[in-house]
């Protein structure tokens, strides 16, 4: 699909109402074309205009055709999926442009309008992906089939593979001491008392919570299933009453107060104020001293590295597995240098396979400060992708063909049971699939 970002984030907006195309229940209008047009030039396409429109309307058409469907089968996001996904598409646009001063100067709206502008384009299209995958969940593939597929493939269809590295990781979290987590149990413990007087609980989260993708919103998190958040904030969440503030919470991510603003049925919606000890000085230091010893043991082959990782890494996702690290995206060990966060990027960039790094700061998943050492155990150079070095993407590649055919097939076919309504203005257009237009139209 090209819907790839919420359309008009880099074009002015363009209010035009006229409907031009109505799927079942779904209608389209001409300011969803024009918006998703400009963003594409944006973007950097370029290309006949008509025909690009034409395209992006045959697009519009499918989503509407399986977001029709998706209501007829009672499929649901969650608001918290919506707000998550939202988040991350904003931030990639904030990267683009340079930073979201300038993404809220350029569009003329602050990033909580802009936001209010797109989140129904970002549930459409959520809505989307899960009907397509409902119905597509169950296809795979066999190895006679990737096999088959890459035969196929033309030479300029296979995709060229950046270089990729495979690393082991020793990590240590400083340890946190009584001291300061006692300091941030007073200070929420402050900021409740404050807020049970009568201050502004969405106030003082824009100006105390460390949470950066809630902070600004109040701590305002959208209605949420329990199965969205962590179990010890989930049992509180669902536990208060209507603008209850809660006690202390403690999370993997640091400690909240939570506030109820809405329940309905088994989803919530809440405000919270998030804070995170910090470790001491002195506390860094000894596990940086800590790692410098290993790293120093490592290079004098007095202990292998993934020993080392096994016994006495602090990471629970790579030590079992003797510090090799996972792409979280592809499943692989395999990593290009930009799916690096920055620290270890810039680290691997001036280490050689088999040597072990110095220690170095970093951040973990859930935002807390950590160090590490780092091994390249292998380099694999840029090349054509290939069954022997690529399996799993070419195995992948041949099964979103699968998937793709099926869902054409699935589309072709609801085209004849479903209430399609095109305007004149469109109805030259060269669609892909055809029967859009019946003969009454």
């Amino acid at each position: 699909m090209l819907l790839i970002f919420p359309a008009g984030i880099f074009a002015q907006e363009i209010m035009v109402d006229q409907i031009v195309g109505i799927v079942g229940d779904n209608i389209i209008l001409q300011s969803d074309i024009e918006n998703q047009y400009y963003q594409m030039q944006a973007q950097g396409y370029t290309g006949n205009a008509r025909q690009m429109k034409c395209e992006i309307f045959e697009d519009l058409l499918v989503q509407r055709l399986f977001l029709n469907q998706a209501m007829v089968d009672s499929i649901e996001v969650t608001p918290a999926e919506v707000e998550n996904e939202l988040n991350r598409r904003l931030q990639i646009f904030i990267n683009q442009i340079g930073s979201q001063e300038r993404l809220e100067e350029y569009y003329n709206k602050s990033l909580l309008e802009i936001k209010e502008t797109f989140r129904e384009v970002i549930r459409d299209q959520l809505l989307t992906q899960r009907m397509q995958a409902e119905l597509s969940n169950d296809i795979s593939v066999v190895p006679s089939e990737v096999r088959d597929y890459y035969k196929r493939l033309p030479a300029d269809s296979i995709p060229e593979i950046p270089e990729q590295y495979e690393i082991r990781q020793i990590v240590k979290n400083p340890r946190i001491s009584e001291e300061a987590i006692f300091e941030v149990k007073e200070r929420l413990l402050e900021l409740r008392e404050r807020i049970v007087q009568g201050e502004n609980f969405s106030t003082l989260a824009i100006l105390y919570s460390e949470d950066p993708g809630t902070a600004m919103k109040g701590g305002e998190l959208g209605f949420t299933s329990r199965g969205s958040l962590v179990k010890e904030f989930a049992d509180v969440a669902f536990s208060l009453k209507q603008n209850q503030v809660s006690q202390i919470v403690e999370t993997e991510f640091g400690y909240h107060i939570i506030q109820l603003i809405e329940r309905r049925g088994e989803q919530v919606n809440v405000r919270h104020i998030l804070m995170k000890p910090r470790a001491s000085e002195e506390a860094s230091q000894k596990a940086i001293a800590v790692l410098d010893s290993l790293a120093s043991r490592i290079r004098m082959d007095s202990i292998p590295f993934e020993t080392a990782a096994r016994f006495l890494s602090d990471d629970e996702d790579t030590r079992l597995s003797g510090g090799i690290m996972v792409n979280q995206s592809t499943g692989t060990t395999r990593f290009t240098l930009e799916e690096f966060d920055r620290p270890t990027r810039q680290i691997i960039q001036n280490l050689k396979p088999g040597e072990v790094s110095d220690p170095f700061e970093a951040t973990d998943e859930t935002g807390r400060k950590i160090y590490k050492i780092i091994q390249i155990t292998r380099i694999i150079p840029a090349h054509r992708a290939n069954l022997d070095l690529d399996y799993s993407l070419i195995q992948n590649m041949a099964l979103s063909e699968k998937k793709s055919r099926l869902l054409n097939q699935w589309v072709r076919d609801r085209i004849a049971e479903t209430y399609i309504r095109i305007d004149p203005s469109f109805r030259d257009c060269d669609f892909t699939i055809k029967g859009w237009i019946s003969e009454s139209q």
